[in-house]
């Protein structure tokens, strides 16, 4: 199912307050939904082929739409071969910046591709939490996965003590702002964001549809900013944080969600189904 969306005019740049100053929104070109799902540390090669199989058929019939799984690395190879015949694509849940060498437990862009994958996550915010990574680091990522033929799906979001205190659109201005420095138009043209405030991620607790948009809005004007309002009226921007099948519809609704990253209800056929299926 394809969303029609509006964009909202986004030429004034408030620079002192961080905002945007949006006017009369405007009719622009689709964009097609895309639902992925991070399955994070979770499953063995043969639960994740076993989760993979009953999902097939749940979503077989389910047309524009993007549906994506990202495994863990170990079940790569086996979930590419599953959804081999299928309308699933198959995302990495990382990647490391150089293409081969003396970087013990990493993988790279082309180990990825050779494996089947479509998309790669990079800078998922428990990356950032739990393993260092950074603006740059992330940067670099998107930079390899680009070369070598993968779509990046970059993650930005701030933490629960960041909004209380403000710093929203500044922190997102960073993640964004770095996470694509030196990227052509081109370049972004194949890359999504996903925004995830991190105080939602795994809390049970969702930002409100109003909330999500209102940040989401402001990601379309920080790339507006950076390139023009026909580039940045093209590029998919993800929600994430604790996405469910009672709130994927609302969410969706919003003219700036164009999708969704999904953590834990991705983990059961059912309720990832859901809302993939979203009205």
């Amino acid at each position: 199912m394809v969303i029609k969306v509006t964009s909202l005019k986004t030429d004034n740049y408030d620079s002192d307050h961080r905002r945007l100053t949006t006017i009369q929104p405007k009719e622009r070109t689709m964009r097609i939904p895309i639902i992925a799902g991070n399955w994070k540390l979770n499953n063995t090669v043969s639960e994740s082929v076993s989760l993979t199989t009953a999902l097939k058929p749940l979503v077989a019939g389910c047309t524009g739409v993007e549906i994506i799984v990202a495994p863990p690395f170990t079940a790569l190879t086996s979930v590419s071969s599953a959804i081999a015949d299928s309308n699933i694509q198959l995302a990495a849940q990382d990647v490391y910046s150089e293409d081969n060498g003396a970087f013990t437990g990493e993988v790279s862009a082309p180990m990825l591709k050779d494996v089947g994958c479509d998309y790669v996550i990079i800078g998922h915010s428990e990356r950032r939490q739990y393993f260092g990574e950074t603006n740059e680091s992330v940067n670099q990522k998107v930079k390899a996965a680009l070369a070598h033929g993968l779509k990046p799906i970059i993650c930005v979001g701030e933490q629960l003590e960041e909004r209380e205190t403000g710093r929203t659109e500044a922190i997102i201005e960073s993640h964004v702002t770095g996470g694509i420095a030196g990227l052509s138009a081109t370049d972004l043209l194949s890359c999504v964001i996903a925004y995830e405030p991190v105080w939602a991620i795994g809390t049970g607790k969702t930002a409100t549809p109003d909330q999500a948009q209102e940040v989401h809005n402001f990601i379309r004007g920080l790339l507006t900013s950076a390139y023009s309002a026909e580039v940045a009226s093209q590029i998919r921007i993800q929600y994430g944080g604790s996405v469910k099948p009672e709130n994927a519809s609302e969410l969706m609704a919003q003219p700036d969600v164009d999708g969704a990253l999904v953590g834990g209800a991705s983990l059961e056929a059912e309720s990832f189904a859901e809302i993939v299926k979203f009205e």
